[in-house]
């Protein structure tokens, strides 16, 4: 059975493609249509989809869309009608798009399997947000039974929720609802810190650890209740996004001294102390919510999804704190995994379909679900641009590359298949020497265009691990930060008391490019069965130097989608200072490349976004 899942409308719209319980394809439309956090329908995604499972016209069974939009347009009017008549303009901008199209899901999928030469089926399922992110959690985790947790800023009336997954069952045992949401709480604090809402917060995470944690009581004496099981009203005397079109108002302002920081200004010490205190406010309500969910299930082991379940600091602290003996995290764990949850809740749930869990792998398979170009395909690209190229041997493929990371090269590599969710894992990525000393600031300022004090995060080969870092478990999608190895750190005494500044440009271990400013790192353990071309790379690294661990960024610039397709890879490439292309078998030098004409105003679209 064939089972078309998709997300839209919000934020990161996303298809998937589940055969017979089986993940075929995910991917996001941002991917294809280059709009960073594209909310449209997914017509491009759903067409790769199709694409990639080979069906024919009549050989989709079901369609599943990740929420219940009525249930959604209901929260809205009646949070409109509770706060009325203010609220009135942001209630106006929103009915438009409700009337003309996301009350008309069924006709959008249906035009949308049309263009791509398939038949509607018959069959079309609508579960709820909080239930396909629970699903997105559970049924692709290796654990037969587990308590689930998602967080997120809202769905249809649920912020948070728990459940209990079991053999192929999913069941929701308790939620807490709008307009109290930790998602929101975040956000709130993302857009006062002057970071885009909904794109900026792992901005304001990676701020935190400059700071320091003064704020904390203030917020839990003024904006929160905080109760043990983990669940919270919020003081909405200081929130703006019931009534108004900010995330805050000026009661907020008077509390911290003073009006929201405006995008693109000078960070001081305020934002840094205000995004450590958020951080730690965050993680203390996880931290409640996962206790409650181990005392009412039961269960040594915990899966997590919603947007917040992204934020890998508030992760690594529920790991080390042992409520859960182990922590399942969906990679693509925002809105996007909701178009997977949603399809495997039709296999499972509806249609009562078994499922079967070893305990020990997933089934996502690595999260290389996207397209995959082949040798053949690039050569054919590169051939017909008059782009030069080499292309080694297999056996030397890998080798090469690692030489080059150590000659200190920054290194885009687009090979085998796109990653689904928000992390490039060695697919779609940028690689660099984790031993300099200057290649965070190189890729910050000349690669990724982005703020200096942006953290890297290093791949390591998952045996490896616990020999950099304060861990000794696999963390195959980069959702958890652990502290680098004490025996390895640098200038530990005293850094706290250094500028923000000087803390940005310390060498703070022999791994200095992935070494945090409070000496963590946000891990990707990698795995040969699951990422071998990756794998081989970073083996060869090692041989060559004695280090079995890389940096490893995405392969976009600051406000741009990762690259999909070889075009977009030789685009990004050309347009900032990296040294290397990895396309495929295929190794391209920055140096003997044609000059590159580029009619787009790029860094007005993606940089300055």
């Amino acid at each position: 059975m064939n089972i078309l899942g998709i997300s839209a409308f919000y934020h990161d719209s996303a298809a998937a493609l589940v055969r017979d319980g089986h993940i075929v394809a995910a991917a996001q439309e941002e991917r294809f249509t280059r709009k960073k956090h594209d909310p449209g329908f997914p017509t491009q995604a759903v067409r790769y989809c199709l694409a990639e499972a080979g069906l024919a016209a009549d050989q989709l069974d079901a369609v599943a869309f990740y929420d219940k939009p009525i249930q959604k347009f209901s929260r809205i009017l009646e949070t409109y009608m509770g706060v009325a008549p203010k609220g009135l303009r942001s209630f106006m901008m929103a009915l438009p798009v409700w009337l003309k199209q996301k009350l008309w899901i069924p006709l959008e999928i249906e035009a949308a399997l049309e263009q791509a030469g398939i038949q509607m089926p018959t069959e079309l399922y609508f579960p709820e947000h909080h239930e396909s992110h629970a699903a997105s959690a559970f049924y692709p985790s290796p654990f037969e039974s587990a308590a689930i947790l998602t967080v997120d800023g809202v769905g249809e009336w649920a912020t948070s929720t728990i459940g209990h997954g079991r053999g192929n069952q999913v069941d929701m045992l308790s939620e807490l609802r709008f307009p109290h949401s930790l998602g929101l709480l975040y956000s709130a604090f993302t857009y006062y810190t002057g970071f885009k809402v909904n794109s900026g917060e792992y901005k304001l995470m990676g701020l935190a650890p400059y700071g320091k944690p003064v704020y904390v009581d203030l917020i839990f004496d003024q904006l929160l209740d905080l109760r043990e099981d983990g669940s919270f009203r919020l003081n909405l005397d200081y929130f703006g996004y019931l009534d108004g079109l900010t995330m805050t108002n000026r009661r907020f302002d008077a509390l911290f001294g003073g009006p929201p920081r405006p995008s693109e200004s000078d960070l001081t010490e305020r934002e840094m102390d205000i995004a450590a205190s958020i951080q730690v406010v965050t993680e203390e309500i996880v931290l409640k919510m996962a206790r409650h969910a181990r005392a009412i299930t039961g269960e040594k082991q915990l899966c997590m999804a919603g947007g917040v379940a992204l934020n890998c600091v508030a992760n690594g602290r529920l790991l080390r704190e042992g409520i859960f003996d182990d922590i399942w995290i969906q990679p693509a764990a925002g809105d996007a995994g909701g178009a997977l949850g949603c399809a495997l809740v039709a296999w499972h749930q509806i249609k009562g379909q078994p499922r079967t869990a070893d305990s020990q792998h997933d089934q996502m398979s690595g999260t290389y679900l996207g397209p995959e170009f082949s040798d053949d395909e690039i050569g054919e690209f590169l051939q017909a641009r008059g782009y030069p190229a080499t292309k080694p041997d297999a056996a030397d493929w890998a080798p090469a590359i690692a030489k080059l990371i150590a000659e200190e090269n920054v290194i885009g590599l687009c090979q085998g298949r796109m990653e689904f969710g928000p992390r490039a894992l060695g697919g779609r990525s940028i690689i660099g020497d984790a031993r300099s000393t200057k290649m965070q600031s190189i890729m910050n300022l000349k690669i990724k265009y982005r703020e200096s004090f942006r953290p890297f995060a290093p791949s390591c080969l998952e045996e490896s691990v616990s020999e950099y870092f304060e861990m000794d478990q696999p963390s195959p999608f980069m959702l958890l930060v652990a502290q680098v190895r004490k025996e390895r750190c640098i200038g530990l005494e005293g850094s706290e008391n250094l500028s923000a500044r000087e803390r940005i440009n310390q060498i703070r271990s022999d791994i200095p490019a992935i070494t945090h400013v409070d000496y963590s790192a946000r891990v990707q353990t990698v795995n040969r069965d699951t990422s071998p071309r990756y794998y081989d790379i970073i083996k060869a690294f090692e041989r060559l130097t004695g280090y079995g661990v890389i940096i490893n960024t995405s392969f976009n610039v600051r406000g741009e989608p990762i690259v999909c397709t070889p075009e977009d890879a030789y685009r990004c490439f050309m347009r900032t200072e990296m040294d290397i292309l990895v396309l495929g078998g295929y190794i391209l030098d920055k140096k003997h490349q044609p000059p590159f004409e580029d009619k787009t105003n790029w860094r007005e679209d993606f940089v300055l976004d």
